[in-house]
């Protein structure tokens, strides 16, 4: 017991210089200020069991979540034996994980586990999916390496196939480095040591692992766009191939064919073939279009066929939807839903869990949430600085709740007029390569309407041209260059962040005006606390003085919605995190501060108000 207290002792230090060999079979939460309900009832055997990739679904396919032997070391050191288990796919600084160790820039974290591929899979190419490991990622196949990759947010994956030993028994080994806040890549508000609004880090696996077979030519991705102004749906179905001496097609065969059904329900509403890698375009008639009040979404079939048989097929699903700004009657640049002004009122979302950190308890908990957030009224959240899994995206599309996504911020920290920071080229590169790859792997989810470039004055760099690029990039969302504090007249809106209450700036031609920030009433709850010392923008003493301020500040909103042009609104924020206690609910989500109800009536008392409730349901 001494050495493994000497161990962890050691390892939150970030000084960890020696691993040890014992292991231990069972596993178990550790310690912890609170836990989810979620958290508390976890089933180790069985953690996010969901098909991690809604938007892209195959039938046949093995989670590899569950328990993995772990070892941390010295990066410069070869790999350890195993020291104990770690339940995947929760960061190793988290209770869920059974580890709670901090981890620092010199440290390696090393994963193991075995893995059978049933007899039904053979012959076919096997993918290893990665949901999302933070930072840099190498995986090794039965000793032969296989990829690496650097990136905290992204998915990943790589065709194992070639990697394969003889039998059906493998051994999968990953090594992950994460320097948090002492390198130059997005992180969001993961640092080492924690405190105010800056939480406890995420390293390592954080995301759903898993293998699924396909043929020698599968789908690798799609690409959809709806237009609602022609009644159409376009989607590009990307091909991937083999590449091998044996079993694979040529490299000089033709394309292969793609074909999409698309259907509501049993109902077939429009079917279209093309050459894979092209758009095909889908008539859809009497177009049921996706917004918060009724987020229809359409089913899709898609087949890709080479060489004249069908070599994958797929399910996905779309949703009819138009983001755009435009002037309302009042003579206001506004944003629009559909062609239509729709005020988006919605929480600034951290996506952190006291038992979890990045990683929510269950797909159940990440759920609860969103459902929480529009019983309360709610029809946007802005997600803050964190990207979250693609099953989160799906919930949002089908639950009805617009999203802006903001990018993980990174670097240095510039505030008001002060001139944009200069980054080098191989952190320039890092950056843009992550907030491409966040936009590709999140492009077909209808409820992202908006892609926040910047918080603030967070790394900030380059705004115009990298505004402009992105906005050439995505032409089917808003995009905000900078929420709060350091506008450089770039992008679809004018976003001003005010602590506590809410303000409108003077209204623009070109942009719409949204208050991105404002807010941030803090009312710990006995028990319910991270720590005891904590803080809110403006501290409040009971629920019923929090109810009148939070009634108080929504009146203001909507007069600068009525009076100003203010288009949007993001209160800070859906929970408490850490030892910050702004949230509507506490961090563990067992207390609904105010109650959903009296949320929902202060937000909802004019006649705006009332108009957008309805929108909003």
């Amino acid at each position: 017991m001494k050495l493994k207290l000497i161990v962890a002792l050691v390892a939150l230090a970030g000084v960890m210089t020696f691993c040890t060999s014992d292991r231990s079979p069972a596993w178990q939460p550790a310690d912890n200020p609170l836990f989810t309900v979620w958290g508390e009832n976890i089933d180790p055997s069985s953690p996010w069991p969901e098909y991690p990739r809604p938007g892209l679904v195959r039938g046949d396919w093995m989670s590899l979540n569950g328990l993995w032997d772990y070892a941390i070391c010295r990066k410069e050191e070869d790999r350890p034996a195993p020291q104990g288990r770690i339940l995947v796919p929760y960061p190793v600084e988290s209770a869920l994980s059974g580890v709670r160790l901090r981890m620092s820039d010199s440290l390696a974290l090393w994963y193991s586990r075995e893995f059978t591929i049933p007899r039904s899979w053979d012959g076919r190419q096997l993918l290893l999916n990665f949901e999302a490991s933070d930072w840099e990622t190498t995986v090794w196949v039965d000793d032969n390496f296989a990829i690496s990759h650097q990136g905290g947010y992204d998915p990943f994956s790589c065709n194992i196939t070639p990697f394969l030993s003889e039998g059906r028994k493998h051994m999968l080994v990953v090594r992950v480095t994460d320097p948090t806040d002492r390198g130059p890549q997005p992180r969001g508000k993961q640092v080492t040591a924690p405190g105010g609004i800056w939480y406890t880090s995420t390293s390592g696996i954080w995301q759903s692992v898993w293998i699924e077979p396909v043929e020698k030519s599968w789908i690798g991705d799609l690409r959809i766009v709806s237009d609602i102004d022609n009644s159409t749906l376009s989607v590009t179905v990307m091909e991937e191939r083999c590449h091998g001496p044996e079993g694979c097609p040529p490299l000089d065969m033709a394309p292969s064919l793609a074909e999409v059904t698309v259907r509501t329900g049993s109902e077939t509403i429009s079917v279209a073939s093309g050459i894979a890698g092209t758009p095909i375009t889908l008539e859809i008639k009497d177009t049921k279009l996706w917004s918060p009040a009724n987020p229809h979404l359409y089913d899709l079939d898609v087949r890709l066929i080479t060489g004249g048989a069908v070599t994958d097929e797929v399910s996905s699903y779309a949703g009819m939807r138009k983001i755009s700004l435009g002037i309302t009657d009042d003579g206001f640049t506004r944003i629009f839903l559909n062609n239509r002004f729709l005020w988006q009122n919605g929480p600034l979302d951290q996506g952190f869990w006291p038992d979890g950190l990045y990683t929510p308890p269950s797909d159940e908990a990440m759920k609860y949430d969103i459902e929480m957030l529009k019983k309360m009224g709610f029809n946007m959240m802005r997600k803050h600085v964190k990207v979250e899994n693609r099953r989160f995206y799906y919930h949002t599309d089908r639950l009805g709740m617009l999203v802006w996504q903001d990018m993980p911020s990174g670097d240095e920290y510039i505030w008001g007029d002060k001139p944009d920071i200069t980054k080098g080229a191989a952190d320039s590169a890092i950056f843009m390569t992550e907030l491409t790859r966040m936009i590709d792997t999140k492009f077909n989810y209808p409820s992202i309407v908006m892609w926040v470039i910047y918080n603030e004055g967070w790394g900030q760099y380059d705004t115009p041209a990298v505004t402009e690029y992105f906005s050439l990039y995505d032409t089917t969302r808003l995009v905000n260059s900078a929420s709060g504090w350091t506008d450089r007249g770039t992008g679809d809106v004018m976003d001003v962040h005010h602590y506590p209450e809410p303000v409108a700036p003077p209204a623009e031609k070109e942009r719409a005006l949204v208050l991105g920030e404002f807010g941030g009433l803090g009312l710990p709850v006995q028990g319910h606390t991270w720590e005891q010392k904590n803080w809110g923008y403006e501290k409040m003493s009971d629920s019923t003085g929090l109810l009148r301020k939070y009634e108080q500040f929504y009146t203001v909103v909507r007069q600068l919605v009525e009076e100003k042009g203010l288009s949007a609104s993001v209160y800070t924020q859906t929970t408490d995190v850490e030892t910050e206690t702004n949230g509507l609910m506490t961090y563990d989500r067992k207390v609904d501060k105010m109650g959903f109800a009296n949320v929902r009536k202060a937000m909802f008392q004019s006649a705006v108000g009332s108009q957008q409730s309805a929108e909003g349901k």
